[in-house]
């Protein structure tokens, strides 16, 4: 059967609105600390959790709730006393992605200077401060007393809801069993699934194919880059 056509269109940047957010058992805390700011203990709040997780997601909530600019850490790289000191007088609150990696010298005045002016630091990592490799002693003591919250992997029911969404978004239906299928076998996390789910309506569209678990099992290995 002949192909339609199609444009390759790349994949749509996520969006960040508290209304995409899914709520789940393994962020649900996260959630909690987001919405008790300002009312932190500490000028610090440490949020990690593995790639996918939805951390980058809470992350922009909370920026978009504080008014806060979202930071790389390489953005630290070249930033002196004088600049830090510009940005912390600029913004009552900061979220620092991959901190972590941050040079510890500008973190730690960072740090001090949001402390001095009642602001908080939001810092986003993989890991707790307390698996860092911190070198600066006053920057590890600071970080490792500082309140930390974890988010963790999609579970199955979240992870579903996130393909039933996206399905939606695009105005797709997918036959019975597919959700669970793709729950069963493709990698966990968020981005994981807004790709499976553009990779089923390229292909569906392409080859005008329903959406069934045969069609699924092969997005999974093409994604997979399996022959």
């Amino acid at each position: 059967m002949a192909k339609q056509l199609t444009f390759d269109l790349s994949l749509p940047p996520p969006t960040y609105a508290r209304s995409d957010f899914v709520l789940s058992p393994g962020n649900r805390e996260a959630l909690a600390w987001i919405d008790r700011w300002p009312d932190w203990p500490a000028p610090v709040l440490a949020l990690s959790g593995p790639p996918g997780c939805g951390k980058t997601h809470l992350g922009r909530i909370w920026a978009a709730r504080a008014n806060a600019p979202v930071m790389a850490a390489a953005a630290f790289e070249h930033l002196n006393v004088a600049d830090l000191t510009e940005l912390s007088t600029a913004s009552a609150a900061i979220a620092i992605e991959d901190a972590d990696r941050a040079r510890e010298h500008a973190l730690f005045h960072l740090y001090n200077l949001m402390g001095g002016r009642r602001g908080h630091l939001l810092l986003i990592a993989a890991a707790p401060p307390a698996h860092w490799s911190i070198r600066l002693p006053d920057l590890a003591s600071r970080l490792r007393a500082a309140p930390t919250v974890a988010v963790l992997p999609p579970d199955d029911d979240l992870l579903g809801s996130i393909i039933l969404k996206q399905l939606a978004d695009r105005q797709l239906h997918a036959a019975a069993g597919v959700v669970q299928y793709l729950v069963s076998h493709m990698e966990r996390s968020a981005d994981a699934a807004r790709r499976v789910v553009a990779a089923l309506d390229r292909r569906a569209l392409a080859e005008r194919r329903e959406i069934d678990r045969k069609l699924a099992a092969d997005v999974l290995t093409e994604l997979s880059g399996k022959s």
